[in-house]
């Protein structure tokens, strides 16, 4: 018999998983123990085997695709067996069973609908042309100036109307054919985007039904007052209508007149290529000026001579050429749940900081001398995380948790590494952290790290931290505040180690220091709490030789 294996939930924080690899495809057969497929949780890639043996019949969850956990992974049954019931969510058998008296009224519903339906249907060859999103933020729009007219002809290209956008006035144009039966919205009126602006189909056709659906939708906004249809009126003229060097008269669009102001490009030397001879901006981005005769240049030299007939030039602004380029990165589940993790801990605990300033003289010192050790390796980020774990077991409050009826006290010390890899980040955690040497807290940090790069980290070798490590010394880094890694109460960020001068006995002296942020939960940690731990943690790290004690 078949059966259905779904997304497993292989993290305690895991929602939806990644098919990240199939290793095996529809047909192969399937032994107990087989590696199936590699799945991506929001930590770690790992391998998903079989609990059951068979073939594999049906692959739900393509690789490269995400879905929520408990969603249908894949069927694992005898070859040849028929599993459009599981495919069906079991709805198939149920078809073949007998009718109900409820079916004639489904087919009653089913009849009564299909009129209401037909009435929305629009007739054959119309179309309904809607506003427009013609900028990104544009939520409505206002019909500058009508091109066409009810009853004229539209051929696909036209340009119907002038919409003046949030950014801009634009020309909108047609992707229809036909004629223009319907105007929805007058010039000088505003509607919201998708609104009905027009209607074009095959002369002749009735189109009362459509418009007056739309209109007692609340689509279409409502006429203008008088006062209103007057200013955008005088507009509409003033914008659309030039005076010519002779006095007589041209037509532009708003954007057209606009561009060959910016240009400087005067409206009399224009060609224009739209209905009626009207200019249109194709016609001002492509003009090229033509060379002045000495006629031209004598009248513009007898121009300027005069002053009150004398414009001043438009100023020229250079535009740089260049190409908008973007990329589109999906998102992995691991950024999916950091991003969802630390919305919540920055938006949920109140933060603070707490800052201080540490000399690294003498624990530079003591890792030259420890690291001569053959085999041994510690790094400042070693000797930082020991000194947290003593400091955390005479300070239990930084080591807490907060619960809405309790807060919780670790008197167990579980720190949590911050390590960066190619997705984000993740948090390895050292169990018993202050029952661990240097060394060996060294060996397991390297360890840990190498592997959580390597996408091969346990869930359960990311669980139970009580206090978190995050070091960005090493990229130079002198200060940075973290967002806690809750249900952490606290977050130690460490900086980079400094040369610079400082006070010693009353003198100038060249020393090492580094700065240390604890970022807290103020529903656990008051300020005095913090600042002792912080000053026990200082006391460890410029004293090395206190942390063997």
């Amino acid at each position: 018999m078949a059966t259905i294996i779904t997304m497993p939930r292989l993290s305690d924080t895991m929602t939806e998983g990644t098919v990240a690899t199939w290793l095996k495809k529809v047909g192969d057969k399937i032994s107990e123990g087989d590696i199936l497929a590699e799945i991506e949780t929001d930590k770690a890639t790992m391998e998903f085997e079989s609990f059951n043996e068979g073939t594999l019949l049906h692959i739900g969850i393509p690789a490269g695709e995400t879905a929520p956990v408990d969603s249908l992974l894949a069927i694992i049954g005898n070859e040849g067996e028929d599993i459009s019931a599981l495919l069906a969510g079991g709805a198939a058998p149920a078809a073949e069973a007998p009718k109900t008296e409820a079916a004639p009224a489904a087919e009653t519903k089913t009849e009564t609908a299909a009129p209401a339906k037909a009435a929305t249907e629009l007739p054959k060859g119309v179309v309904v042309v809607t506003m427009p999103r013609l900028s990104d933020t544009m939520t409505e729009g206002t019909v500058a100036t009508w091109l066409k007219k009810v009853g004229d002809a539209v051929a696909e290209g036209d340009i119907l109307a002038e919409i003046e956008t949030d950014k801009a006035t634009m020309e909108f144009e047609s992707f229809n054919a036909g004629t223009l039966l319907y105007i929805g919205i007058q010039e000088g009126n505003t509607a919201p985007v998708d609104s009905l602006l027009a209607i074009i189909g095959p002369a002749g056709t009735d189109v009362s039904g459509i418009s007056a659906n739309y209109t007692a939708g609340g689509a279409v906004s409502a006429p203008a007052t008088e006062e209103t249809k007057a200013a955008p009126a005088a507009e509409k003229a003033t914008e659309t209508v030039a005076e010519t060097s002779n006095g007589g008269r041209i037509l532009a669009s708003p954007l057209a007149k606009k561009i060959a102001s910016d240009k400087g490009i005067s409206l009399n030397q224009v060609k224009g290529s739209g209905e009626n001879g009207r200019i249109v901006k194709s016609d001002i981005e492509n003009f090229t000026p033509a060379a002045q005769t000495p006629a031209a240049a004598t009248a513009t030299t007898t121009s300027a001579a005069k002053p009150q007939e004398a414009a001043p030039a438009a100023p020229k602004v250079f535009v740089p050429a260049g190409e908008v380029f973007t990329e589109e990165i999906k998102n992995s589940q691991m950024r999916k749940i950091i991003a969802k993790r630390l919305a919540e801990s920055l938006f949920t605990a109140p933060h603070y900081n707490l800052v201080i300033e540490v000399s690294m003289d003498e624990a530079m010192g003591a890792r030259a001398t420890i690291n001569t050790v053959p085999d041994t390796k510690v790094s400042f980020n070693d000797m930082v995380i020991k000194a947290c774990a003593l400091a955390l077991k005479k300070h239990p409050k930084i080591n807490s948790q907060w619960k809405e009826d309790a807060i919780i006290i670790n008197h167990h010390v579980n720190i949590g590494v911050a390590v960066a890899v190619e997705d984000g980040l993740v948090v390895p955690v050292l169990k018993f952290t202050d029952a661990m040497s240097l060394s060996q807290i060294g060996a397991s940090v390297r360890d840990l790290a190498g592997r959580a790069k390597n996408k091969k980290l346990g869930p359960q070798e990311m669980e139970g931290s009580t206090f978190t490590v995050s070091n960005l010394g090493m990229f130079g880094i002198t200060e940075f505040n973290s967002i806690i890694n809750q249900p952490n109460s606290a977050i130690l960020s460490v900086g980079a180690i400094v040369e610079k001068p400082v006070v010693k006995n009353g003198q100038i002296v060249v020393g090492n220091t580094m700065m240390l942020s604890l970022a807290c939960d103020h529903r656990t940690i008051d300020g005095a709490t913090g600042a002792q731990f912080l000053q026990t943690l200082k006391q460890y790290i410029e004293s090395p030789v206190t942390m063997l004690a």
